[in-house]
């Protein structure tokens, strides 16, 4: 998510930075009142910076901790900074993970 630059992504590039498939987006565009990207006169979805964070807590929340979607849209809805928090927490995590198994892997290179 560090490549999050643009004011408006289409949703094939939301697809592929969240590593989801669009019909997924699209899905879940029904069953979540949170998100609401806008669209064009041709009905060309644009989702904002935003937009792609709330859809990252959701990820999270349904396929990392195996909540259910409603489940998901209320903890969302009691406590969004709760879960935001929560969520940036373990991304950050994971972001360290992946450098210091990095770092590993070029000191195991070396031996």
């Amino acid at each position: 998510m560090d490549s999050i630059d643009k004011k408006y992504y289409k949703i094939s590039e939301v697809a592929e930075i969240l590593n989801l498939p669009a019909s997924t987006l699209r899905f879940w565009e029904n069953k979540f009142t949170i998100i609401k990207p806008k669209r064009n006169a041709h009905g060309t979805r644009f989702y904002t910076p935003a937009n792609i964070d709330t859809i990252s807590m959701i990820h999270y929340l349904v396929k990392e901790r195996g909540f259910k979607l409603d489940a998901a849209q209320e903890q969302i809805k009691s406590n969004p900074d709760g879960i935001a928090k929560k969520y940036l927490t373990v991304a950050r995590l994971k972001r360290i993970r992946e450098k210091l198994v990095d770092m590993l892997d070029g000191l195991n290179a070396l031996r």
